[in-house]
């Protein structure tokens, strides 16, 4: 029996590949596996991953034949995945040694259905601790019961895969899945639809997985229209809470997070090249009419004047019926 199956996807990381996956095989144990998805690397990405194939215990190695996205690679690792407990890693992120025994050791003396950890974040020679936006520690309790409040920053907005371990149950249920082509943002419908539908979970004060930010192939660097792939996200989002038992009480959560993105994008267009940026203004135009005009109204009245001005002022641009369908 397979304990933990960590899923691994890799695109053109031939810098950072070998820490991660030096610190992989820190974590290795005789019951774990670990599956490496190469996402269509053009580097020396394949040739590292095909060593550690090699070399790793418990290495798996997938190869995609076309890109497909991170949420692309992350499903083809979970549909290999043979755990009883899964967890995700980024190919350009790594761990501390040992660190996975202590998940599992976390998740099988809490009993739930998943464990959600804090952070490092990584910026150049900068360490940072990111904590779970959940302040009861090691308690098992419904995931629905921290989607709120809708003003400040909670548990669905700290949504990295790789930060929590899962029991297969949650798979078997469909609720691990990523929306298959999503290049950015796939963790977000991901993790409202595990807070909605998952029966518990606990956060824990475990450090051990070091995220690094201002990788300069990381899409949250490169303003191509790749990024404009959160509207998708987030139109699920909101279309999935929409048809939740406890619309009423959540929309206002998802509609108020989505403008929150939205105006951060906006914030920063100049890093956008041109046509994107005004695909972004139009594509962002037409989410905003899209989305329950009550729910909204609320939403703006509730943000900051800076952000809510921007929001209006956008919200009153035309859209073209190609757009805003």
């Amino acid at each position: 029996m397979v304990k933990l199956s960590v899923i691994v996807p890799f695109y053109n990381v031939q810098q950072y590949a070998p820490d991660t996956l030096r610190s992989l095989r820190a974590n290795a144990r005789e019951d774990f596996e670990f599956i490496l998805v190469d996402d269509c690397s053009k580097d020396e990405t394949p040739e590292i991953l095909e060593r550690a194939a090699r070399e790793l215990p418990g290495a798996v190695h997938l190869r995609h034949e076309t890109n497909g996205g991170l949420a692309t690679a992350r499903n083809t690792g979970l549909d290999a995945a043979r755990g009883e407990y899964l967890t995700f890693l980024d190919g350009d992120d790594w761990l501390a040694p040992g660190y996975y025994a202590q998940l599992v050791a976390a998740i099988e003396q809490l009993g739930c259905d998943f464990v959600r950890t804090d952070h490092v974040q990584c910026t150049a020679r900068a360490r940072s601790i990111h904590r779970v936006p959940h302040g009861r520690r090691g308690v098992v309790m419904p995931p629905r019961d921290v989607i709120l409040p809708a003003d400040r920053s909670t548990s669905v907005d700290y949504a990295y895969a790789w930060a929590g371990i899962y029991h297969r149950r949650l798979a078997d249920r469909g609720l691990l899945h990523f929306t298959d082509g999503l290049r950015t943002a796939e963790d977000r419908p991901w993790i409202w639809r595990l807070h909605r539908e998952a029966e518990s979970f606990a956060a824990v004060g475990l450090l051990g997985v070091f995220y690094r930010r201002g990788v300069a192939s990381s899409l949250t660097q490169i303003g191509d229209v790749r990024q404009l792939d959160f509207i998708r996200a987030f139109d699920q989002v909101i279309r999935e809470t929409a048809e939740d038992r406890e619309a009423d009480k959540l929309l206002p959560k998802a509609v108020r997070t989505y403008c929150a993105i939205i105006s951060h994008h906006l914030g920063s267009i100049e890093r956008f090249e041109p046509q994107v940026a005004r695909k972004l203004k139009s594509l962002s135009a037409a989410a905003l009419k899209r989305m329950p005009q009550g729910v909204l109204d609320d939403a703006l009245d509730s943000m900051d004047i800076q952000r809510a001005t921007r929001l209006r002022r956008l919200r009153r641009r035309p859209v073209s019926a190609e757009v805003a369908a």
